[in-house]
């Protein structure tokens, strides 16, 4: 099975009106509720590719219980840890004449030290029958901001691949502890290497300390530096839609083909296909199956050479 961990789940709320005007009131045409977090969501698009998934990390409150509820008949197995804080709520406001979205995230509750000892007790027990392991997302309040950091050892010392889509100061301090793939976004990646130019921080965040790393680069796809080489994934034009969930998807299908075995390209291939089928979509944690399928033999998949030596 492949685990994911979110530590600071949501309950994704995704409003559509007819056009988003500022300071104007709006009637919501549609209201779509959904189990979230960025790990919820991987494991979600796991299961649909046929992957056994378990998610843990926290839940708690009348929030927490939603959640867990809309979570219950879908094949991703809950392992989420209770707490007596209350699991925070993102909404997304879907502007139908432009397309565009617009994202409220909440904070997220407070976790105690002896629930976060409670979910170390758990994410070690569930380990030894991980294939895989993904640390994704923000950390809640009461986390300290090494835990990514923390969990990568822990997976390394269990012999489990581990990948870590995380941002900030988690993310300085996770990829220092080696994590087998990290997927920044563009921003993250220049926050993280103080360059823009995706090619050089890509490669200069693995001699920080990640095996691999996976850059998003929005419409122009997945950049990856890898021991194998460097290679750049595209899909075959622009889309508009709902992109909350669209990174995940990413992370979902580099799982997958990390465990399938599948060479590089394929596994960029599947992750870009994947991401850009739930810009289609039409909530977080789901993808357009027959936009992924059309798609996939579609995308673009480009070896850059090799890094000139002290490049």
């Amino acid at each position: 099975m492949i685990l994911t961990v979110t530590l600071n789940a949501a309950l994704d709320i995704t409003y559509r009106v007819a056009a988003l005007t500022p300071h104007a009131t709006h009637r919501v045409g549609e209201v779509v509720e959904r189990p979230g977090g960025k790990g919820i969501n991987v494991a979600r698009v796991l299961a649909a590719l046929g992957h056994e998934s378990v998610v843990t990390g926290f839940a708690g409150g009348a929030t927490g219980a939603v959640l867990r509820g809309m979570l219950a008949p879908l094949a991703p197995h809950d392992a989420l840890v209770e707490i007596a804080g209350t699991t925070r709520r993102t909404i997304a406001v879907t502007d139908g004449t432009s397309g565009d979205t617009t994202q409220l995230n909440e904070t997220g509750p407070t976790v105690l030290p002896e629930e976060w000892a409670a979910f170390l007790s758990s994410y070690d027990s569930l380990l030894p029958e991980a294939e895989a392991v993904a640390l994704c997302g923000s950390l809640p309040p009461g986390i300290h901001v090494g835990a990514y950091a923390e969990l990568v050892r822990r997976a390394r010392a269990a012999e489990v691949p581990v990948l870590l889509d995380t941002s900030g100061e988690p993310l300085r301090r996770g990829i220092a502890a080696r994590p087998d793939l990290v997927k920044p976004n563009a921003d993250e990646l220049a926050q993280l290497t103080g360059s823009r130019e995706p090619l050089r921080a890509t490669r200069d965040a693995r001699r920080r300390g990640a095996h691999t790393v996976v850059a998003s680069l929005g419409p122009e796809g997945l950049l990856a530096a890898t021991p194998d080489g460097t290679w750049q994934a595209t899909p075959p034009e622009p889309v508009k839609g709902n992109p909350t969930g669209a990174g995940d998807s990413a992370v979902a299908g580099l799982l997958s083909g990390l465990v399938l075995g599948l060479p590089w390209p394929q596994r960029l291939s599947r992750a870009v296909a994947l991401s850009t089928a739930t810009v289609l979509a039409p909530a977080a944690g789901e993808f357009d199956a027959a936009a992924y399928e059309e798609l996939l033999p579609r995308i673009t998949v480009v070896e850059h050479a090799p890094a000139a030596p002290g490049k």
